[in-house]
């Protein structure tokens, strides 16, 4: 009888065992989805935010919920940053022209569901990107003017 108990034990656990091992790594460092990304737009100033040097941009689902945000040419602005992805790590980094130009700027990295402000330096006008560090397939563009 004694016998029977330890090899029911043995081969519960050998199959709790294979079960665990076999599991995927589930959410951590995926890569963004390659979903069509929503069209809403970032904006500054009236109607935008209550400050006119204030871009808002979120993440959600390893992607930013904006395509697309516009800042102020030759001013200092804000980057409102909310990550909403619990315990993922993001953040907003700004290159020159494309994805894959010069970084300008880099945010602090940091986990969900949290909100960050960076203050950003004046840029000239043109079109940047921004990037997650992180997450490099996370891309949007904005545009200085």
């Amino acid at each position: 009888m004694r016998y029977a108990r330890l090899m029911t034990i043995a081969i519960l656990s050998a199959v709790v065992f294979a079960g665990c091992a076999s599991a995927s790594a589930g959410w951590t460092y995926a890569p963004a989805s390659t979903a069509p990304r929503p069209s809403s737009v970032a904006s500054v100033g009236p109607g935008g935010s209550s400050s006119p040097n204030l871009v808002t941009i979120s993440a959600l689902g390893f992607k930013y919920e904006q395509a697309t945000a516009t800042a102020p040419a030759g001013k200092t602005f804000q980057v409102a940053f909310e990550n909403k992805d619990a315990g993922v790590p993001h953040n907003i980094s700004l290159h020159q022209g494309g994805a894959t130009g010069a970084e300008l700027f880099k945010g602090t990295i940091f986990n969900g569901i949290a909100t960050r402000t960076y203050d950003v330096p004046a840029l000239d006008a043109g079109t940047y990107a921004f990037v997650c560090t992180v997450h490099p397939t996370m891309v949007g563009t904005l545009t200085v003017q």
